[in-house]
C-alpha cells in the first residue's frame, strides 16, 4: 500500500527522495508541527530533553482533542503509542508513522481509524543519536543513504534501558508512560542477522511474562487478523527470526520471552500489548517505510473494527495484579526468567539458497546466498518458553531510606509507596548471599552480575525512619517485583546497583585471628572438629592462611552480621 499524500507539497522527505533519503531531525519537528497546524486534532507535546540539550517531540492525534492523559482516558478509547528511532539507524518506523499522521489528519484517507483510537506517536526517542547523521551508520543496511546512530550521545542503548533507567531519554520516557498508560505499545526497527525472503518480522510476547488474557487477545489481533492481512497485500511476514545458527538456517528459530530491560518485556510487566517490529534490513528503504506503514494501519484497523477489546483485557490484567497483591500465597508463583524448551512447531521459512563453505579470511564459515533461487523452506520453530525461575509474591517490601538509589527507582517508574516516620524494626523474609560473581566487562555502564546463589532466611532488621514500604497491591506490582527480586534478570542486584552490600569492610589482622582462632577451639570441640573436616575435605582451603583464618573470623561477633545480606526486605504481613 502506497501513503497517500495530501498535496505534492506535503511529502515526507523519504517520499519526496523516492526513499533515498530520511529527514534530519529538525525537519521531522517542522513536519509534525505542519501537521498540528493544519488539523484541529493533531497537537504536538514536548516529553522531555536529551543530554545534548534536544527536545523529544510526540505527536498526539484524537478527533475528541482528548490532548492529556486525563480527557484521552475519559472517552474511553484505546491509546496506541507507536515510536519509531529508538536505534537511530533503524528509521523506517519515523518515515512511516510520518506519512500515516499525516494521512490520518491532514489528507484524511485513514481519518476513520482514530474513530476507536487515540494514537501517541513518537516520531524519533533517540534524538542526539538520530543526529550523529551520517552514511556510515548500518553496516549491514541497505538505505536509506545517511542515517542516525543505534545509541544515545551517552551511549546508551535505550533498548536495554527500559527497567534500569539509567539515561535521561529514558527517565522522560516512563514519565510519559506514567502519564498516558497506553494500552499498546509499537516499537519500530530494522533487523540485523541473516539474508532472507520476509520483509517484516515481528515480536509479540506470548508466555507467561504477559497477562494470559492479553496474550489470547494478541493472538486473535495479530495472528489470526493482523498478519494475514498484511500477507493478502503482498508482505511476507515472520515471528523475529532468533536462528539457531545463523550459518545454517534450517536449523530453525527460537522464540524468546523478552526480559524487562526491552520495550517487549517491559511492556509486558506492565500488562500492556506491545509488538516489535523488524522490517528486514537488505530490503530497499521504500520496501521497509511502506511494510511498517501497512503494519500500522493494520493495527488501528483491528482497533476500530473491535473498539473495547483491548482495553477491557488491559484493565482486567491490572486488577488482577492489584488483587494478587492484596494477600500473601504461599501457592502462587510468578515467573522471573525463563529457558528454551525443547518443543517446535513447522514453519515455512522464505528463504533463499545457500551454500556454506571455509573462508580463508575468517576462517570460520562463510555463508554465500544466491537470490537467483528463491527457497521455500520447513523449519522448526522453537516457540516453547519454560518458567526457569520464579518468586512467590509478598505483599510488598520495605527499603532503608539508606538505598537511595533502590527508592530513586521506585519514583522513576511511578511506583507507590509509602514513608515510615519513626525508626521500625521488623521480622522480615529476606536473602543471605553466598557467592556472588561478576562479569568481566561492562555491560550498558554497568558490570552486572554472573551468577548469583542465595538463601531464604527470616531475619529481625533495624529501618531507620524515611524508610519506605511498598505495597504490591498495586498496578505496577510487577515491575516492583521485577525490580526487587535479586533473580528478576534485570533487577537492580543484577544490574550492580546493590554491589556494596557484597563488600567487605572491616577486617581482621592475622596476628589477631591466630590467638582468638586458638582461644575458640579451646572453648568449643564442635568448632575444633568443623575445621579439622573442612581442612580434610577442601584443598583450597586448606592451602589458603586467609581462608582458614576467615572461618574463625567469621564466627565472631565482630564479623559485619549485614554483609551478603539484601537489606530490603520481604512482607508477608502487613506491618503496624
Amino acid at each position: 500500500m502506497q501513503p497517500a499524500s495530501a498535496a505534492p507539497d506535503f511529502p515526507t522527505k523519504a517520499e519526496a527522495t523516492n526513499y533515498l533519503r530520511t529527514s534530519r531531525y529538525d525537519e521531522d519537528v517542522a513536519y509534525v508541527r505542519r501537521i498540528a497546524a493544519g488539523s484541529e486534532f493533531a497537537q504536538v507535546q514536548v516529553i522531555g530533553k536529551t543530554p545534548e540539550g534536544r527536545e523529544m517531540v510526540m505527536l498526539v492525534l484524537s478527533k475528541d482533542k482528548a490532548f492529556t492523559p486525563e480527557a484521552a482516558r475519559a472517552t474511553g478509547k484505546e491509546i496506541i503509542f507507536i515510536q519509531g528511532g529508538i536505534h537511530a539507524g533503524e528509521i523506517p518506523g519515523k518515515d512511516a508513522l510520518l506519512a500515516l499522521a499525516r494521512d490520518m489528519v491532514i489528507s484524511g484517507t485513514h481519518r476513520n481509524l482514530l474513530d476507536h483510537a487515540i494514537v501517541l506517536f513518537l516520531p524519533v526517542f533517540n534524538v542526539d543519536g538520530h543526529e550523529r547523521f551520517g552514511p556510515y551508520g548500518r553496516i549491514n543496511q541497505n538505505g536509506p543513504i545517511e542515517m542516525g546512530w543505534r545509541t544515545t550521545a551517552q551511549n546508551y542503548n535505550l533498548n536495554r534501558d527500559f527497567l534500569k533507567a539509567d539515561s535521561p531519554e529514558m527517565r522522560a520516557w516512563l514519565d510519559n508512560f506514567a502519564r498516558w498508560l497506553p494500552d499498546m505499545v509499537v516499537d519500530t526497527h530494522d533487523t540485523d542477522g541473516a539474508d532472507f525472503q520476509h520483509d517484516l518480522t515481528y515480536g509479540i510476547e506470548t508466555h507467561a511474562n504477559l497477562d494470559a488474557q492479553i496474550v489470547a487477545w494478541q493472538d486473535k489481533a495479530f495472528e489470526k487478523t493482523i498478519f494475514p492481512a498484511l500477507q493478502k497485500i503482498g508482505h511476507k511476514t515472520a515471528p523475529y527470526l532468533q536462528f539457531i545458527d545463523e550459518k545454517d538456517l534450517r536449523k530453525g528459530f527460537a522464540d524468546s520471552a523478552t526480559e524487562p530491560r526491552y520495550s517487549t518485556g517491559y511492556s509486558a510487566i506492565q500488562n500492556r500489548s506491545s509488538i516489535l517490529v523488524e522490517t528486514h534490513m537488505l530490503k530497499d528503504y521504500k520496501t521497509r517505510v511502506i511494510a511498517t506503514y501497512d503494519l500500522l494501519v493494520e493495527i488501528l484497523t483491528y482497533i476500530h473494527q473491535h473498539p473495547g477489546e483491548l482495553r477491557k483485557a488491559v484493565d482486567a490484567a491490572d486488577q488482577r495484579t492489584i488483587a494478587r497483591g492484596k494477600i500473601y500465597d504461599a501457592t502462587v508463583n510468578y515467573p522471573l526468567n525463563f529457558e528454551q524448551g525443547k518443543a517446535s512447531i513447522p514453519f515455512t521459512f522464505q528463504g533463499y539458497a545457500y551454500t556454506r563453505e571455509l573462508s580463508d579470511i575468517s576462517g570460520s564459515i562463510w555463508v554465500l546466498y544466491d537470490h537467483s533461487k528463491p527457497e521455500t523452506m520447513q523449519v522448526p520453530f522453537y516457540n516453547q518458553q519454560l518458567v526457569e525461575k520464579s518468586v512467590v509474591p509478598p505483599i510488598g517490601y520495605i527499603i532503608p531510606v539508606s538505598m537511595t538509589q533502590v527508592i530513586d527507582h521506585l519514583k522513576a517508574h511511578h511506583i507507590d509507596f509509602q514513608t515510615i516516620d519513626k525508626p521500625t524494626t521488623v521480622t522480615v523474609e529476606t536473602y543471605k548471599f553466598d557467592e556472588v560473581t561478576w562479569q568481566s566487562k561492562p555491560f550498558e555502564n554497568h558490570i552486572r552480575t554472573k551468577s548469583l546463589k542465595f538463601t531464604k532466611i527470616q531475619k529481625q532488621i533495624p529501618y531507620p525512619a524515611g524508610s519506605v514500604v511498598v505495597l504490591l497491591s498495586q498496578r505496577t506490582g510487577n515491575v516492583i517485583m521485577h525490580l526487587l527480586e535479586p533473580d528478576g534478570p534485570d533487577s537492580l542486584v543484577q544490574w550492580g546497583f546493590l554491589d556494596p552490600i557484597f563488600e567487605p569492610k572491616e577486617y581482621a589482622e592475622g596476628y589477631v585471628m591466630e590467638k582468638m582462632a586458638r582461644e575458640m577451639l579451646a572453648k568449643d570441640p564442635q568448632l575444633a572438629r568443623d575445621f579439622e573436616q573442612k581442612v580434610a575435605e577442601d584443598p583450597a582451603f586448606a592451602a589458603s592462611p586467609q581462608a582458614r583464618l576467615d572461618f574463625f573470623y567469621r564466627r565472631t561477633p565482630f564479623y559485619d552480621e549485614r554483609l551478603n545480606i539484601y537489606p530490603i526486605g520481604r512482607l508477608l504481613k502487613a506491618i503496624p
